[in-house]
């Protein structure tokens, strides 16, 4: 059976994992974001924070992806809990940097005008200094989803969700029928999935940054 022959043999089950992988990427894209801006937001005043922040952050991008599986799963156990943490912790590197150098290319002047015209500290961070940092943040989320992309195939070592369970199937049975085009499979359809989200960060800036700030 040639690779053609598996994919149309095998198209709803793998449709099901393709999405199953895209949307724990973008899950886990989106609540590191969420976490990683607000550990911007808490440390980009401090040089001292944001290096320890950073330091952190890069610390947990070093441990290899199977040991960060392995201390997860007695933890957390096998499946999609274990799998979500892990890529999470690895998506906070690149939106925590991002974070931190965007709000802090923000003119002081700017948001010395914005008090001057009676605005409250809570509302230059969100009207303002979020706003113009906006396009460093959504670099780091764009990054970020990349990584996760690849490091979602691995978390099918704790059972996750997503083309993995293809990538590693082909791989364990080595040799045997289909060995090949199971591994091609998961592998390629990771690839094509990378592309598409990378297409939508591409209209996510069109549409959300003006022209003048994309430059």
């Amino acid at each position: 059976m040639n690779l053609f022959e598996y994919i149309s043999d095998r198209w709803g089950r793998l449709l099901l994992q393709a999405w199953l992988h895209t949307s724990m990427v973008v899950q886990c894209t989106i609540l590191a974001a969420i976490l990683g801006v607000l550990i911007g937001i808490a440390v980009y005043r401090s040089p001292i924070g944001s290096a320890v922040a950073t330091a952190l952050a890069s610390t947990i991008l070093t441990v290899p992806s199977f040991a960060l599986l392995g201390l997860l799963i007695p933890l957390s156990g096998l499946g999609s809990t274990t799998a979500v943490i892990a890529l999470v912790l690895y998506g906070l590197l690149p939106i925590v940097r991002n974070t931190i150098v965007g709000l802090d290319a923000v003119d002081p002047a700017i948001t010395d005008a914005a008090r001057g015209i009676g605005m409250s500290r809570l509302s230059v961070l969100t009207r303002v200094e979020l706003r113009l940092a906006w396009p460093a943040i959504l670099t780091g989320m764009r990054v970020a989803t990349q990584m996760l992309m690849g490091i979602a195939v691995i978390a099918a070592y704790a059972k996750g969700p997503g083309l993995g369970a293809e990538v590693f199937s082909g791989l364990t049975n080595a040799g045997s029928t289909n060995s090949l085009n199971q591994a091609l499979t998961g592998t390629v359809g990771v690839v094509i999935l990378a592309l598409v989200l990378d297409g939508i960060y591409v209209l996510i800036k069109r549409f959300t940054i003006s022209r003048g700030v994309r430059g």
